[in-house]
């Protein structure tokens, strides 16, 4: 399993670094198109019972990339328009099934927040790859989330004695979040050095933390719904790594907590 996802995280951060480094915006824009469509598709996976109604699912893919392309094009307007109108089809189509199934306002519920929690989450690294030195700012983002996963696996794993939500992922210890942490702030130094010597040390710490901390929320989050479906993995396209959902779930919130804390510390 060690060898499996060591190959697989080794092949994607190759592909990332190219993807961010050498591909135009759309080309970026459109790699996070695909990952978020296959990681909504786990999603509906997931949340959606086998008897549920379908067309609610279907719906969301279309939305999803309409998304994007809004925050592509920075349109505000089209991004409230898109999840607003989602929410009135959804709405609507349900009405036609409510005789035959009126739990149909929970399946709605998971539809809406299946296009934020994904699409909307995940788009603001395209934002962030769209502003000043947005590559190093991705490669920051990147780094931390993907440090911290990877000291928290295997801190957990050798060192962990303490459970950190036992409720949620039985084998999530404190130790291993606190590894987590200390190896996102280490992989945002790195990248300070090499890539954004510009900020300060300081800014760079409170980044990081912050990343690390939204990262991890994300992380337990993702395994609260797997948890209540009764299911392990998202997928299992990615081998050692599971689904996609799997694999970006710390990604969905620490991007937009990246994004704001840029912004506006």
């Amino acid at each position: 399993m060690h060898v499996k996802r060591i190959i697989t995280g080794a092949a994607g951060v190759l592909l990332l670094i190219v993807i961010v480094e050498y591909g135009a915006d759309f080309i970026f824009t459109a790699f996070i198109a695909v990952a978020l469509l296959i990681a909504l598709y786990e999603y509906n996976k997931i949340v959606f019972n086998k008897s549920e109604f379908k067309p609610l699912t279907a719906v969301s893919y279309p939305f999803a990339l309409a998304l994007i392309y809004g925050v592509y094009i920075e349109d505000m307007r089209l991004i409230f328009f898109i999840i607003t109108f989602n929410l009135f089809i959804s709405a609507f189509i349900s009405l036609f099934r409510y005789n035959q199934d009126n739990k149909l306002d929970n399946a709605v519920i998971k539809q809406v927040f299946g296009l934020i929690y994904i699409p909307l989450f995940l788009s603001f690294a395209i934002l962030i790859r769209g502003s000043d030195n947005g590559a190093a700012w991705v490669y920051l983002l990147l780094a931390a989330v993907f440090a911290g996963d990877t000291g928290a696996f295997y801190a957990g794993s050798y060192l962990g004695r303490n459970k950190l939500a036992p409720l949620v992922s039985p084998n999530k210890t404190i130790e291993g979040s606190a590894a987590g942490l200390i190896s996102s702030v280490c992989a945002g130094f790195l990248i300070k050095c090499f890539f954004l010597p510009d900020i300060s040390w300081q800014k760079c710490f409170i980044i990081c933390i912050v990343i690390g901390i939204a990262g991890q929320i994300g992380d337990l989050f993702e395994s609260m719904l797997k948890r209540s479906s009764g299911i392990k993995d998202s997928g299992n396209i990615l081998p050692g790594h599971g689904g996609v959902l799997d694999r970006i779930d710390a990604l969905l919130f620490a991007a937009p907590a990246a994004y704001f804390i840029k912004e506006f510390l």
